[in-house]
């Protein structure tokens, strides 16, 4: 659990997280009543990504969780598999993952 919510709250997978938490609100408010699912259908065209008829409350929703979970997935393999010593510090500074798994430099 402890590694769930290092990967969840670490870089880049904390903006999705926070999207995340929008989209249950929103969700929540329009189960009380108080929001409507029409209330954000401006004029977006979404035949592009095939959902022409889809409500945009909900085409964002759905890819924003896809965004979440293929975030998630991610940063955990990249915790699982990743690589220490110098090479590991490099790419570190290319492809922020989730947390940092290996000490840093330590002081002589």
């Amino acid at each position: 659990m402890s590694t769930f919510l290092a990967v969840a709250t670490g870089l880049p997978t904390i903006l999705l997280t926070a999207a995340l938490v929008v989209v249950v609100c929103f969700w929540l408010l329009a189960a009380a009543g108080v929001a409507d699912v029409d209330s954000f259908d401006m004029d977006v065209d979404l035949g592009a990504w095939r959902m022409g008829g889809v409500p945009v409350t909900v085409a964002f929703s759905l890819l924003t969780l896809l965004a979440w979970n293929l975030s998630i997935g991610a940063a955990a393999l990249l915790d699982v598999v990743a690589l220490r010593g110098t090479v590991a510090g490099m790419l570190r500074l290319v492809v922020p993952s989730g947390r940092c798994s290996s000490p840093g430099p330590r002081p002589v």
